[in-house]
C-alpha cells in the first residue's frame, strides 16, 4: 500500500466486512472495549466517518452544534455504515483534500494526519468488532505492517496520543509474537 487513501480504503474494507457479518441478535454483544457493545462500537465508527466530510470542508467541532447529535445508526446500521463510509472515502479522495488542515477536537492537524488517525482507528476497531461478534479477527497483513511500523517509531508519543484518542495504554508484547499481536498491544489490545 503506497498511499494514505489506499490505506484508508483497506481499513474501511476491514471494518465494513465485520459490519456486514453482524447478526441481528449480536448488536448488544460485548466488545473488548469496556462498556461498549457492538452497536456502540459501530455507532462510534459511523460517527467518525460522518464527521470527515464536514471537517474536510472547513467545519469545526466548535461550530457543529447539534449537527451530529442524532443516533448515527438509526433503524438500519448496515445502511448507515455504507453511507457514512462512502462519504468519508469520497471526502478524503477529493482533489487537494490531503493538502489542507482540519480542525478536530484536539486542535488543528493536517488532513494527512487526520486520514492516518482514521485509518488506525478503523483497523483497530475492525479487530474489536470481530472479537465482539466472534468473526475472523485477522487483519490485512500489509495494513498491520504499516500501522505497526509507524506506531513503533515513537512509543512514548504513541502512548500520549493513544490516551488522548481513548485507546487503552500500551501492553508490551514479546518480540516473538506475530506482528498483528504486537500492533494491537501498542493500542492496548491483547489478542
Amino acid at each position: 500500500m503506497s498511499t494514505l487513501i489506499e490505506q484508508l480504503d483497506h481499513a474501511l474494507t476491514e471494518f465494513g466486512t465485520r459490519v456486514s457479518q453482524v447478526g441481528p441478535d449480536q448488536w448488544h454483544e460485548p466488545t473488548p472495549l469496556p462498556d461498549w457493545d457492538v452497536r456502540t462500537l459501530v455507532a462510534h465508527v459511523v460517527d467518525e466517518c460522518r464527521w470527515a466530510p464536514y471537517l474536510l470542508t472547513g467545519g469545526s467541532p466548535a461550530e457543529a452544534g447539534d449537527r451530529f447529535a442524532t443516533d448515527p445508526l438509526g433503524e438500519d446500521p448496515g445502511a448507515a455504515w455504507s453511507a457514512a463510509s462512502t462519504e468519508a472515502a469520497g471526502a478524503f479522495g477529493r482533489e487537494g483534500a490531503l493538502d489542507q488542515s482540519v480542525q478536530v477536537t484536539a486542535g488543528e492537524i493536517s488532513a494527512r494526519d487526520y486520514v492516518w488517525q482514521l485509518t488506525v482507528e478503523l483497523t483497530v476497531h475492525a479487530w474489536d468488532l470481530a472479537r465482539g461478534i466472534g468473526a475472523d479477527d485477522r487483519l490485512d497483513p500489509e495494513l498491520v505492517r504499516r500501522i505497526h511500523s509507524e506506531m513503533a517509531k515513537d512509543v512514548d508519543e504513541l502512548t500520549a496520543k493513544a490516551a488522548a484518542r481513548g485507546f487503552a495504554p500500551r501492553i508490551p508484547m514479546p518480540a516473538h509474537a506475530d506482528l498483528q499481536t504486537r500492533m494491537l498491544g501498542l493500542v492496548g489490545r491483547r489478542s
